[in-house]
């Protein structure tokens, strides 16, 4: 097990925003979890990635309980990819300068140009890329970038917060094979969040509704509800 977690609760104020949240992803496995707009999603993303504290529950990585963790090292087993690539890369950077940070933060080194080309071949872009700025690219382009910057540190977990939903469909289709193939063959358990249900059904092996605080199985009961979020 990749990830595990139990019992997460969260208030804004006065106000519940999950309670009570119960799951688990293995090495692998793409879990997709699927809600409303505003429904807690990006709330229990920001959680699991140490961005914000939860007010009840465990979190755990790879078997390390990391529900209060301040120390930035478990990133090397977690990474996220968000819904605007663009704005998760310095406008001051080459596309392979911002790839190469993470793996000098891990790994140490000096010369990774030859390892940056290497994850852009795996993304689909070409290894001139390296020297492209995120301005100069497409957003397909950007967000290949920036899943070649996710994966560079070996993540064992892949954090997907609305990853496709700024992308055309045609795009979409492609990155969400992408990311299905690179979790596929590098055993990377995935957390894909959004609220695009047909984008969700394509890669997720498990999905989940996050509905009124809670999770849910998505079953025929709730299928055609949350078939309309998408809309």
């Amino acid at each position: 097990m990749i990830l595990d977690v139990r019992h997460v609760k969260k208030f804004f104020g006065s106000k519940k925003i999950l309670d009570d949240i119960n799951f688990s992803v293995d090495a692998g496995e793409c879990l997709g979890i699927v809600g409303l707009s505003g429904g807690g999603k990006s709330t229990l993303a920001k959680i699991i990635a140490r961005l914000i504290d939860c007010d009840g529950g465990k979190i755990f990585l790879c078997g390390e309980d990391i529900t209060h963790a301040r120390d930035k090292k478990f990133y090397r087993n977690m990474q996220m990819i968000f819904q605007t690539p663009e704005d998760s890369f310095d406008p001051r950077m080459t596309l392979g300068a911002s790839i190469s940070e993470p793996i000098k933060n891990f790994f140490g080194g000096k010369n990774f140009r030859e390892r940056v080309e290497k994850l852009l071949a795996e993304v689909g872009l070409p290894k001139n890329y390296f020297e492209r700025y995120s301005r100069e690219v497409s957003g397909g382009e950007c967000q290949r970038a920036a899943i070649a910057r996710a994966i560079s540190v070996e993540p064992k977990l892949l954090i997907c917060d609305e990853a496709t939903s700024a992308l055309d469909v045609t795009i979409q289709a492609q990155i969400v094979t992408l990311i299905k193939k690179l979790c596929a063959e590098k055993k990377i358990a995935c957390l894909f969040i959004t609220h695009d249900l047909p984008t969700l059904k394509k890669i997720a092996d498990r999905v989940l509704v996050l509905e009124d605080t809670h999770l849910k199985t998505l079953d025929e009961s709730n299928f055609k509800e949350a078939l309309q979020w998408s809309i």
